[in-house]
């Protein structure tokens, strides 16, 4: 039951903690240096664009990490999702709260490069942003509520990992593992009284 995935678990912790890291500091480190430098209008947006634009590929890559280490695990641990009861709930929650993170991220990136463009004073941008035109007073709306939601989403995520790895610990894999068997053969006993062993999987 203590099979090592290293280089899996590291992808994945690695990945969730830059992409959590980079977006709390984000809404608070940068949105608020931007605030107090450039104020409430379009230079303030400027900056917060251009902070965010050159964040965007670290957070690319450390997501594409964390999705890697994601599916990995789960692969390595197809058997214990199914034989251990418990694990398919914290397996769902933690896939739904990803997608909601991922989307969250996607859309704010979208709203990011419209802001960005809207504010820009590059002929190039000012072209584009006619083309595509926004309303900056909703869209910085959004952006703001979604700057916030990511952080919690990511965070979210690094709970139902705690609890997983939790849920990994050889008497929680035994005690787990008895009680799915019994919900299949009711019949069976109450899971033995084990002395608790304290490794981790």
């Amino acid at each position: 039951m203590s099979e090592r995935n290293t280089m899996l678990r590291s992808l994945h912790d690695v990945g969730l903690a830059a992409w959590f890291g980079g977006s709390l500091m984000g809404a608070v480190g940068l949105n608020g240096a931007a605030r107090a430098v450039g104020g409430t209008g379009e230079p303030a947006a400027r900056i917060a664009a251009c902070g965010w634009s050159k964040w965007e590929p670290v957070n690319a890559a450390a997501i594409g990490a964390h999705l890697v280490g994601s599916s990995g695990l789960l692969a390595v641990n197809a058997a214990r999702v199914v034989a251990q009861q418990g694990v398919a709930a914290s397996t769902l929650a933690k896939t739904v709260v990803t997608g909601a993170a991922l989307a969250a991220t996607a859309y704010s990136g979208v709203l990011g490069k419209k802001l960005e463009r809207a504010s820009s004073d590059r002929p190039e941008d000012a072209e584009k942003a006619a083309k595509h035109p926004v309303d900056a007073d909703t869209a910085q709306r959004h952006l703001t509520f979604l700057q916030w939601a990511v952080p919690a989403l990511t965070g979210g995520l690094l709970i139902l990992n705690a609890i997983h790895n939790e849920q990994q610990r050889p008497a929680e894999q035994i005690h787990g593992m008895w009680q799915r068997a019994r919900s299949l053969a009711p019949h069976m006993p109450a899971v033995p009284d084990w002395p608790l062993m304290s490794a981790d999987a």
